[in-house]
């Protein structure tokens, strides 16, 4: 497999890994207790479990983008260091802002660092996609 697949399987399992950390355990144990109730908007509960939840979302928005850029990088066959890259700081970068939305309580500063770290991944996207659109250019 290339970077970029494994840096899409990577990114699948951290959304993953993100629901059982943050919207499982809560949800979980209130079932497991008897005392579910949950609204669909998400609005009720600890603050760390409602950023959990946006982090969630977050990633579940962005998952298919990737696939999607990922699937790309496959069918022009492309490889190399600057994808490879890209792939992996998008990664990094994700898991980084994820860590950020869940552990601190969102102020100015700190939602200027996840902005960051989102940047990091749109700035990712739009290079990998121009390298795809570079390369079917320059062979056809």
């Amino acid at each position: 497999m290339t970077v970029p697949v494994w840096m899409l399987l990577g990114f699948a399992a951290w959304t993953l890994l993100l629901l059982i950390g943050t919207v499982g355990i809560y949800r979980w144990s209130r079932v497991l207790t008897g005392t579910a109730s949950f609204r669909a908007d998400g609005l009720e509960g600890a603050t760390w479990y409602q950023r959990g939840t946006r982090a969630h979302a977050n990633c579940v928005e962005n998952l298919p983008v990737f696939a999607a850029i990922v699937v790309g990088l496959k069918a022009a066959s492309v490889t190399g260091a600057l994808a490879d890259g890209f792939s992996i700081a998008i990664l990094a970068a994700r898991i980084v802002q994820s860590l950020v939305h869940v552990c601190f309580v969102q102020t100015d500063a700190i939602v200027s660092v996840r902005f960051a770290f989102f940047s990091v991944q749109i700035v990712g996207f739009i290079c990998l996609i121009a390298i795809i659109v570079i390369k079917v250019m320059g062979t056809g």
